[in-house]
């Protein structure tokens, strides 16, 4: 081929991707299979740092939740036992005040327990890039094998 119809060939080719006519299948597929390997070794590196930085957030959360545990039970412990003696002046008897101290302080348990659940739900390990990127992955594998 010489002139326009040259020249019109080499920008199909340029459109459509690299010239494959000089390769040998048995080249192709193992640039191919090349290719997927490298593909999956990058997916795999992306799920792992994904799982990492959840993981790490689940593990600031879970300290976060000992800490404010520890130094809540010693707070606690001092109001409830101020709560008591006074209730007990009132009352004149420490029976019934602990009694009322330690309802109070069953309430605020449960009030708290809700919420550190209702944070723990918040935590996902699924690693939403990675699935969208394997998704986009087959995509890709399915055009270019067709």
């Amino acid at each position: 081929m010489t002139g326009p119809d040259q020249a019109s060939s080499s920008r199909l080719q340029a459109d459509t991707g690299p010239d494959v006519s000089q390769r040998s299948v048995g080249e192709l597929v193992g640039e191919v299979a090349q290719d997927l390997t490298k593909l999956v070794n990058q997916e795999l590196e992306l799920a792992k740092i994904e799982v990492r930085a959840e993981v790490k957030k689940t593990g600031k959360a879970a300290a976060a939740f000992g800490a404010a545990g520890g130094a809540a039970y010693f707070a606690l412990l001092f109001a409830a036992l101020t709560l008591m003696f006074a209730l007990a002046t009132l009352f004149d008897s420490y029976t019934w005040a602990a009694l009322a101290v330690t309802v109070l302080f069953a309430i605020v348990a449960a009030v708290l327990f809700l919420r550190a659940k209702k944070t723990a739900q918040t935590i996902d390990p699924t690693p939403h890039v990675t699935v969208q990127t394997l998704k986009e992955d087959a995509q890709w594998a399915k055009t270019r094998s067709s």
